[in-house]
């Protein structure tokens, strides 16, 4: 990573085609009901990261597997249309994931995800010395490939950040090594397995010098170094909270590679996850530069 493109975030991950329903309610058992809207657009929470770091004004590449079907090609296609650098992504015969999503009027929605028999990237497929990035984001869905790599930018010092939505190998490998840890409600409740909010956020800074939960509409809660606080979230109108996380991350990471001000890297990208929950689509949600100033305003 010394002599490669400079880039602001490498996105490291999982990638998916979206399949979105508008529906009015959560189908019951054996129940048969019709959708109102549709959309269909690339997915995944690394990869949509990338989108966001490119339509906010920031250079991106993203290192992960599509398959050389047509979900596969359709989403490079649209990754490289974002500007989003494609050079690290892994092609082969195995499917590309694939995700339906229901989504209520309320805007919550539910997730279906198949990855059928998609193995992980094995190490030596990537040559990761071709970028030098500002900093590295991880979803943790690669991980035969990440932990050395988290490892690796961390003696270089280079910014490390997990999106860590759940509590599965990958990130429970990535928790450990890296610099900021942004975790879902989720996934501080299920690895601490404390009984509360600030608890969890005092046991995983032991494993962190940052440390961000975010907690939906409640807005999130943070911990670096010796300071704590908490974050309101904006108020809107949601639609489709679809990709909310995977936009966080990504304005968060660019944030860190811009070291941007703590606190108003915080603010910055919970306003731009709450752009794209009044929109339908993860993907199609994801605001440019120009919608974040327009919300915050002067």
């Amino acid at each position: 990573m010394k002599t490669g493109k400079s880039i602001d975030v490498l996105c490291v991950g999982h990638a998916a085609y979206d399949l979105t329903f508008l529906v009015d309610h959560h189908p019951g058992a054996d129940e048969k009901c019709f959708a109102s809207g549709f959309s269909s657009c690339g997915g995944g929470p690394a990869a949509n990261a990338a989108v966001t770091v490119a339509r906010l004004g920031g250079s991106s590449a993203f290192a992960g597997y599509l398959g050389n079907d047509l979900q596969g090609c359709r989403h490079l296609a649209e990754l490289n249309s974002e500007g989003v650098n494609t050079e690290l992504v892994v092609r082969g015969s195995h499917p590309t994931p694939l995700s339906v999503i229901l989504v209520k009027p309320d805007g919550s929605r539910t997730v279906v995800n198949h990855k059928a028999e998609t193995p992980f990237i094995e190490p030596g497929l990537i040559d990761f010395s071709r970028f030098r990035p500002k900093a590295i984001l991880f979803d943790g869905h690669e991980p035969l490939i990440s932990p050395a790599l988290a490892e690796h930018a961390r003696t270089r010092e280079i910014p490390v950040i997990l999106d860590a939505g759940s509590v599965h190998r990958g990130t429970r490998d990535l928790a450990p090594v890296v610099g900021y840890l942004v975790a879902s409600a989720k996934f501080a409740r299920d690895f601490t397995g404390a009984p509360d909010m600030r608890q969890s956020l005092n046991l995983l800074s032991g494993l962190c010098s940052c440390v961000v939960i975010t907690l939906g509409e409640d807005g999130l809660m943070w911990k670096k170094g010796g300071r704590s606080g908490n974050l309101g979230a904006f108020q809107v109108e949601a639609r489709d909270t679809t990709g909310a996380g995977d936009v966080f991350h990504g304005a968060f990471a660019l944030g860190v590679a811009r070291s941007m001000g703590f606190t108003s890297l915080l603010k910055y990208a919970s306003a731009a996850a709450a752009v794209s929950c009044t929109r339908i689509g993860a993907r199609k949600g994801i605001p440019s530069a120009e919608d974040v100033r327009r919300f915050l305003g002067p």
